[in-house]
Parts: C-alpha cells; structure tokens; sequence
C-alpha cells in the first residue's frame, strides 16, 4: 500500500509580488528625483573641461541683472561680507562655490572673492572659493 502525501509542492515561481515592487519602487525614484532642484537660480554658467569637485560649505550666486544671493537669500554688495560669515560659522576651511552668469562682468566676481579674503584676515581661517562651471560641448 502506498501512501501518498497530500501536499504538493510546486516548483514554480509566482513573480506577480516582484513586478509590483518594481513599479512600486520606480514610481518612488520617480517622484522623489523631481522634488530635488540642485540649481534654484538660473544661471548660464561659463564653459570649462576642468572637473574640480569640492564638499561646498556655501553657495554665492550672481545672476544676469547682477544681483548677489548667498544660499538662495538676497543679499546687497555691503552686506556680502557678513552674509557669507554668518553661513560659514566656525569652519576654519570651508568652501563658497560661486556660481555666476557667463554675462556678469569680472567686476562682481572679484567682490565675492574680495568678500571671502577679508573674512579670512580678519578671522585667520583658509577659505576658498571655486568657481562653477557647466561642461563644454
């Protein structure tokens, strides 16, 4: 007499469950990567082929009608300096990327970089700063 068991068991896979996942994680990546806005100003950056990265400690723009904005807030040619001291606090290396429109004059440029130097003799530290660039075509 043979005795069968009852329960059988299927070598098949259900991969049903696994699809659903997939759409579910896609559509979350998908969501999540529009809500990101790296550049809130627009800016025409200059060309350059140099691929200098650097951990950014603050951002300084410069846009086409030639106003400053340190970290997306307004700020006039005299108050640049205190500005950008009060973002960089007690960090003796930080790093201020400027970002600027390739139609603003060298003029502006140089008073952002003018505004970190004075930081750094007055206070001692070492701070940089690295003009951003865009790829060139």
């Amino acid at each position: 007499m043979a005795i069968r068991s009852r329960n059988k068991v299927e070598p098949t896979f259900n991969s049903s469950s696994m699809s659903d996942l997939v759409f579910l994680l896609l559509i979350f990546f998908m969501l999540t990567s529009t809500l990101i806005a790296p550049n809130a100003i627009k800016l025409m950056l200059p060309s350059s082929n140099s691929k200098t990265m650097a951990k950014q400690s603050i951002t300084v723009y410069i846009n086409d009608q030639y106003q400053y904005f340190v970290d997306d807030k307004p700020a006039e040619e005299t108050q640049l300096m205190d500005m950008i001291n009060t973002k960089i606090g007690n960090d003796s290396q930080a790093t201020v990327v400027l970002r600027s429109d390739k139609t603003v004059p060298v003029q502006y440029i140089v008073n952002v970089i003018d505004a970190v130097n004075e930081i750094n003799n007055a206070t001692g530290n070492n701070h940089k700063v690295i003009l951003a660039t865009s790829p060139k075509k």
